[in-house]
């Protein structure tokens, strides 16, 4: 209950900052009770339909300011060329606020659709994903923000990354991780580096998952939190999408992915290897990350998250047969 006050106290802090700046009259307002730690609440006015986001000030440190708002102005550049996602509002010709209690927050348009569970996505779904994702791509890609020198994910040596699942290994205790860790092991010792130098770099979405987009019927209705934006690997958007969109009970749906990089192929040469290449890297990258001393206490998107990293794992030596006609 005590919670559930601050939190009516820290919305109408915010809403205070609407008023004074956008003339909003408030009709109603609901919680969103997605993500981690940021607040969220659809908030009904006699002017439209938005969706406040505040950040939590612990989150929050986790950003870099600059980054973030360049996401911001890359969000409505995306939108502006089209692509489904939420418009910002500016003020002042800044889209990050700050209210009278110095909470941070932003505000959008609310988007209406439906989040589809992971690995229940239908082909005509993931067509149209790997549509947007493309398309998405092509614009952040245009020349506009240049290129940076080094992509936001470095892949570690070997020799560091087996150090880190030692190290694991002794912090952990629950009777089903060593397993998974050997086969972490067995995995980094085959992994060939000079396959990630080759895949191309440039600015990616970099959360792109099933939680983070709404559909309507078989079309995308919007693309959500952009926030993480940044100079890296393109293919890993491409990697998470299939592998959210197209694993459920332990087995990929080739035909998902395929109808994903069908998508995809409109804005983008795929060759071959292409995903086999992208879900080796996405692995190698979000491991360490899921795949920890107390991932048995995971819940919700952790446990996911673990879930996608040990079956990579488990079939990182077949993903080329299994992808071959992909």
């Amino acid at each position: 209950m005590e919670n559930l006050c601050s939190e009516q106290v820290m919305l109408h802090d915010l809403l205070k900052t609407c008023h004074r700046q956008f003339g909003f009259h408030v009709v109603e307002t609901h919680p969103i009770k997605r993500g981690w730690l940021n607040l969220k609440w659809k908030v009904t006015t006699d002017t439209g339909v938005f969706l406040i986001k505040q950040y939590n000030k612990e989150r929050y440190k986790l950003y870099n300011h600059e980054e973030l708002v360049r996401a911001f102005h890359q969000q409505m550049r995306l939108y502006n060329s089209g692509v489904p996602c939420p418009m910002l509002l500016s003020y002042e010709e800044e889209f990050l606020f700050h209210s009278d209690n110095g909470e941070l927050f932003i505000v959008m348009e609310y988007c209406n659709g439906d989040t589809v569970p992971p690995g229940q996505v239908n082909a005509r779904q993931m067509f149209h994903l790997g549509q947007l994702t493309g398309y998405t791509h092509q614009v952040l890609n245009d020349g506009t923000l240049g290129k940076r020198n080094r992509p936001e994910f470095v892949p570690p040596s070997r020799e560091e990354r087996i150090l880190h699942w030692k190290s694991v290994w002794n912090q952990a205790h629950h009777p089903n991780l060593p397993p998974i860790l050997e086969t972490q092991i067995r995995m980094t010792e085959l992994v060939n580096l000079d396959e990630f130098n080759a895949i191309e770099t440039g600015w990616a979405h970099r959360d792109l998952w099933v939680d983070n987009v709404l559909f309507r019927g078989s079309h995308v209705s919007a693309i959500l939190d952009l926030d993480r934006l940044k100079f890296d690997y393109p293919q890993l958007d491409v990697a998470r999408a299939v592998i959210s969109g197209a694993l459920a009970n332990g087995e990929l749906d080739v035909s998902l992915a395929s109808a994903f990089i069908e998508g995809y192929g409109e804005y983008h040469s795929v060759e071959k290897g292409f995903l086999t290449n992208a879900l080796k890297l996405l692995w190698y990258m979000e491991s360490p990350w899921w795949i920890t001393a107390k991932m048995d206490k995971h819940t919700g998107p952790p446990k996911r998250f673990a879930e996608e990293m040990i079956w990579l794992a488990n079939n990182y030596g077949k993903l080329e047969l299994l992808l071959k006609n992909i």
